[in-house]
């Protein structure tokens, strides 16, 4: 049985030890972060074509647990009135509905479901260097330690570690927004249920989804120059409020009632990208998720497309006759799709219309490319996908 070590155990990192598990290799889960909440603070959204991707590693039910679906979309101009509503995803399967929760709640949850199945995850193991020999490649950690394996999968995010021993010169940039998220129980606004709101503020694109217990979750993205990163490290929960504020009151909405209203449990980040076209391989290290194509929140992919590398890479590897086979496999397959994403999200967030180098796979593809029991290495040798 084939060992593969994997740096990171957030969304992207945990779910290929899953799918690497389900094909019958052995893996290993080496996070840096000492417990399982890597980042409790924002939330996401796992989009329909995310949720197939965790049906297909039977990992539905750990997720399921947490968060709160939602089945709509509507759109508010700046007077509050409403411009559009419609059903959102895949909602004739309760499995397929997009779903919001926090990011650190879904690291714990899919790293459960990984120790349950006897996955190990190592916390407080941050990755120094790797050495990549004819036999294997070693990870070296900060403590010390060392881990050999056969493959080294790097899903250790947007300031990946593993990168730098693939692609030194690749840097995140930024992406043309800063984003806030929020919550808060004082100043939930009426609506559908399992509906997200987005509202087309004159200053800001602002979005919000209220729980089936009433607390509203809440993200403003903002262009202009990025925040220095002492700002973004000192700043309080009161000094963001006034940042955002002035931009919402312009306008008749619930949005700046619901920042407003919002204590301690407010963020501010920095959106950034991966640049198209960086190298994800080299011998026997492989980059994932957003270690590999991080892209801007606007399209709200990013843990769905990571989901998605997940089973893709673990069906290459199962089904190709040989590693580096089932790498290029990977990538050729992967690759179009996710810069795709990085190109159209990053558009969005600089207001741009830039076209994409690459055209959307469709999700007829996608869903065969995911249907685990689909053999990837004999379709893609018949080109069907």
């Amino acid at each position: 049985m084939a060992r593969v070590l994997v740096i990171g155990g957030g969304v992207a990192g945990t779910a290929a030890a899953l799918a690497l598990h389900k094909a019958g290799y052995e893996a290993v889960v080496h996070e840096a972060h000492p417990d399982s909440a890597e980042d409790i603070g924002a939330f996401l959204t796992l989009a329909s074509n995310g949720m197939r991707a965790l049906a297909q590693l039977d990992a539905s039910a750990a997720v399921t647990a947490i968060g709160f679906p939602l089945t709509s979309l509507r759109v508010l101009d700046d007077t509050g009135k409403e411009m559009a509503h419609a059903p959102m995803g895949e909602v004739t399967d309760p499995l397929l509905h997009y779903r919001c929760l926090r990011r650190g709640d879904l690291n714990t949850a899919l790293q459960w479901e990984a120790r349950r199945r006897g996955i190990p995850v190592r916390h407080g193991a941050r990755l120094a260097s790797v050495e990549d020999g004819p036999d294997g490649v070693t990870a070296h950690f900060t403590d010390g330690s060392t881990a050999t394996g056969d493959l080294m999968i790097g899903a250790d995010g947007l300031n990946s570690a593993v990168r730098r021993s693939i692609a030194p010169g690749t840097r995140p940039f930024y992406a043309g927004q800063y984003v806030f998220y929020g919550y808060t129980r004082a100043a939930a606004p009426p609506g559908t249920p399992a509906c997200i709101t987005m509202v087309r503020d004159s200053r800001a694109a602002f979005g919000y989804a209220v729980s089936p217990d009433g607390e509203a979750y809440w993200f403003a993205r903002v262009s202009g120059d990025p925040l220095p990163a002492e700002q973004l490290a000192q700043s309080t929960p009161d000094h963001w409020r006034d940042l955002l504020l002035p931009l919402l009151r312009e306008d008749a909405t619930p949005a700046a009632g619901l920042v407003a209203a919002t204590g301690d449990d407010l963020m501010v980040t920095n959106a950034t990208e991966i640049p198209t076209g960086t190298p994800w391989r080299s011998g026997r290290t492989l980059l994932i998720g957003d270690a590999a194509h991080a892209a801007s929140p606007a399209t709200g992919q990013g843990a769905s497309m990571a989901l998605e590398d997940a089973v893709v890479l673990a069906k290459s590897l199962r089904d190709a006759p040989d590693t580096e086979s089932a790498l290029a496999l990977y990538e050729t397959l992967r690759r179009p799709r996710v810069e795709h994403n990085i190109t159209v999200s990053g558009n969005i967030s600089r207001g741009t219309h830039a076209p994409s180098a690459t055209a959307r796979p469709s999700e007829e593809d996608l869903a065969r490319l995911l249907e685990w029991d689909g053999d990837l290495w004999a379709e893609r040798n018949a080109s069907r996908i």
